[in-house]
């Protein structure tokens, strides 16, 4: 089943990261010490930890109503709120425009993100140095950008060509009631439609080819230009690799994907018994076993993001974000009051 239709178009999923957060004094998003993450302004618990009595499902705000932030520089989360603010590093940075839908770059040196004009800016951590990558044209709504790029060959060698080839944000663009992905060099440059096809296996045109319209919430993920997206239609999820060559791998029913660092896992949101839960399995071809990390949910887990180390998804809850081992060994706990899209600096 799919995310209930509060994820309907791109334009929803935009809609979604505007909820506001309670603003926090500002300081700079100095990522370089992990120990010496600032406290909330307003908060009552340090860093990273837990809001008290905000264990599994509980959904309980820190005593006295008062924002747990959260984020350190720790545990590398960061939450976009809508706002001008992004909460990262136990406080908020004020961006100085709206900050839809944020992601980073593969190095975690930069951002990139949709503003309130519905324009794909790219940024310093601190919120200067923004640059519009592209304007979108009237009429149509952008959303969930992520950030291209391959590293590696597939021996595990250096590609610098390929590196710079696939140095692209990837988003979804929706017009007139019809999804679709969209490309732009991380640079600036020219926005192309990016059209899923596979030609794996056989002469191009010989296998099923993946839906070209209804695609949203592109994530990239891996060292060799992956991308995991939804297809809103069919109420499913694909991985896109034309690393080598042209194939795409139908993962199952769900929405709202997200790859791993490494690119051999994927966190997915699925509907069951009334709730949003969060699913993992292999990107392997062959391993399609899955995995609840939400079993349990009583309340809806979705927007998941992957740590830098593998070992944790971060989801957003009505009442702010939580976290889960990924490799589903514990509870959920909510670790942020702040309402808004998690992700996390590389």
């Amino acid at each position: 089943m799919p995310v209930r239709n509060r994820f309907g178009t791109a334009a929803a999923i935009a809609l979604m990261t505007t909820a506001s957060a309670v603003l926090l004094a500002a300081c700079g998003p100095d990522n370089s010490d992990p120990g010496s993450a600032a406290p909330s302004a307003t908060g009552s618990a340090a860093p990273g930890t837990a809001a008290p009595g905000g264990g599994a499902h509980s959904g309980s705000p820190a005593p006295g109503g008062k924002e747990v932030n959260g984020t350190s520089a720790a545990n590398h989360l960061t939450i976009s709120t809508g706002t001008k603010t992004v909460a990262m590093n136990g406080t908020t940075v004020d961006f100085g425009t709206v900050v839809r839908d944020l992601a980073w770059s593969p190095d975690g040196k930069k951002v990139v993100f949709v503003n309130g004009d519905g324009d794909l800016v790219t940024a310093n951590p601190d919120g200067s140095g923004k640059s519009t990558l592209a304007k979108a044209p009237s009429g149509e709504a952008w959303s969930h950008p992520t950030w291209q790029h391959a590293a590696k060959g597939p021996s595990g060698d250096s590609v610098p060509n390929e590196t710079e080839r696939y140095n692209n944000i990837v988003f979804a663009a929706a017009k007139g009631g019809v999804l679709r992905l969209a490309t732009v060099p991380a640079k600036g440059g020219t926005v192309a439609d990016l059209t899923p096809h596979n030609s794996e296996g056989g002469d191009a045109g010989s296998e099923p080819q993946p839906p070209q319209t209804g695609n949203t919430w592109a994530n990239a993920g891996g060292q060799q230009a992956e991308i995991a997206y939804a297809n809103t239609p069919a109420d499913e999820v694909y991985i896109y690799d034309d690393y080598i060559r042209p194939a795409t791998q139908d993962i199952g029913k769900g929405s709202q994907p997200a790859l791993s660092a490494d690119g051999r896992a994927i966190v997915f949101v699925r509907s069951v018994n009334g709730h949003d839960h969060l699913f993992t399995r292999a990107t392997e071809h062959g391993k399609s076993a899955e995995k609840d990390l939400t079993p349990s949910a009583t309340t809806d887990y979705t927007e998941p993001a992957w740590s830098p180390d593998g070992k944790t998804v971060a989801a957003r809850t009505p009442d702010g974000v939580s976290t889960v081992p990924a490799d589903g060994s514990a509870a959920p706990a909510q670790v942020s009051t702040i309402k808004g899209l998690p992700s996390y600096r590389p």
